[in-house]
């Protein structure tokens, strides 16, 4: 065990004390702030702030040349009311780390303490924590800003906890496992006129209900199975007119997430939507417009990657297996990004098979996995840098 139980009394103090005070995507400045100083008395080389964001990297040297190692957490929470009795609940109305980024960060900072005591013997350890994963742009940010250039890794490490599934328990495969996702958004536009003379005006509830209707059939595998074929429409959010009775309505709005295993799987299913739009809207004298939100690409395990981690898990004595079901996952993770540059591996641990699900109003992380999830980056770092 590489945590003195102090040190895990401490650490879990400071993930309740992230969990009180969430910050959404793009916003997560006070959390970075806070993640600064837990790094700082860890005396790593460097701290790199700002990057793709508000995001945060520390940088942990060996003596000897070797590959760089990222590790890669999320800073941001979710536009979520916490439903909970927690002592340490979210004190901020309408905001949650219900997706236990709270403690993925804090897993990291396991790592960095580690990492103190022991520097690599060779290569680079860099420990990122990302912002704005859940709306799809913080891995793009990072990557895209110049600061990531100096930090370029080899390989890319990531874990992502798992409720459903046995705790501490991981689901681990080579291959694609997350989805490709983007949100599609329809405007469509007409001429308001009185509701009295509808006639006079260009209304677009047909139209809308033809979309809504329509659309979620595009989708070819609504089952638990995620096989290359897999793909979803779900409509979430549907507005027509405003809420007056002396109006006909002159304008709609149509919100719906396309999903798919893969981002060629995705490029078609984009083509038959707004296809679809294109056939309903134009004949009936409306103006189509389209607009996409939180891109995800598809993520896709690198068997090497893989590898070195199932040789740590080992080491370790943490039980791992390929999914049985729940891998490759139909939610989406930005950190398939990582992939372009480099050996990129996520695992799944699992927060407990009857455990409240990740983005319900009484998820909790549980603190036992930050102990399981350094342990498997520690291995693997010091199997790989020494």
């Amino acid at each position: 065990m590489y945590l003195t139980p102090a040190e895990f009394e401490d650490l879990r103090a400071f993930r309740h004390r992230l969990h009180r005070q969430p910050e959404l995507s793009g916003e997560e400045i006070e959390t970075a702030k806070l993640i600064v100083e837990a790094l700082s008395v860890t005396s790593p080389d460097e701290i790199v702030t700002g990057i793709g964001g508000h995001g945060v990297a520390a940088v942990y040297a060996g003596q000897e040349e070797g590959p760089t190692v990222l590790v890669r957490c999320e800073l941001d929470a979710l536009p979520i009311e916490e439903l909970t009795d927690l002592p340490y609940k979210s004190e901020i109305i309408g905001k949650g780390h219900l997706c236990g980024h709270d403690g993925h960060m804090t897993t990291l900072v396991a790592v960095a303490r580690d990492l103190a005591r022991q520097r690599p013997q060779k290569g680079r350890v860099v420990l990122m924590f990302q912002p704005a994963e859940e709306n799809g742009a913080g891995a793009a940010a990072v990557i895209a800003d110049e600061k990531f250039a100096a930090l370029k890794p080899d390989f890319s490490f990531s874990l992502h906890n798992m409720p459903g599934r046995p705790l501490g328990h991981v689901a681990l495969m080579a291959g694609h496992v997350n989805c490709a996702s983007r949100g599609m958004r329809i405007e469509l536009t007409g001429k308001t006129a009185h509701a009295s003379c509808p006639e006079d005006g260009i209304s677009p509830a047909p139209a809308a209900s033809k979309l809504i209707a329509e659309l979620p059939g595009l989708g070819a595998n609504r089952s638990t199975h995620v096989g290359l074929d897999f793909s979803l429409v779900t409509l979430t959010h549907a507005r027509i007119g405003e809420p007056a009775f002396g109006i006909a309505p002159g304008y709609a709005e149509i919100w719906v997430t396309l999903r798919t295993l893969h981002d060629a799987r995705m490029a078609a299913l984009v083509a038959q939507a707004e296809e679809l739009a294109e056939s309903v809207a134009l004949p009936a004298g409306l103006h189509l417009g389209i607009t996409y939100h939180d891109v995800f690409h598809h993520c896709e395990n690198d068997e090497t990657a893989v590898a070195h981690l199932k040789a740590a898990m080992d080491a370790e004595g943490v039980t791992y297996d390929d999914g049985d079901g729940f891998v490759p996952m139909k939610g989406s993770e930005d950190f398939g990004l990582f992939g372009h540059v480099s050996k990129s591996a996520m695992f799944f641990l699992g927060a407990g098979e009857n455990h409240p699900r990740l983005h319900n109003p009484d998820y909790d992380f549980p603190d036992e996995l930050i102990d399981t999830g350094s342990r498997v980056f520690l291995r693997t770092i010091r199997d790989m840098l020494g």
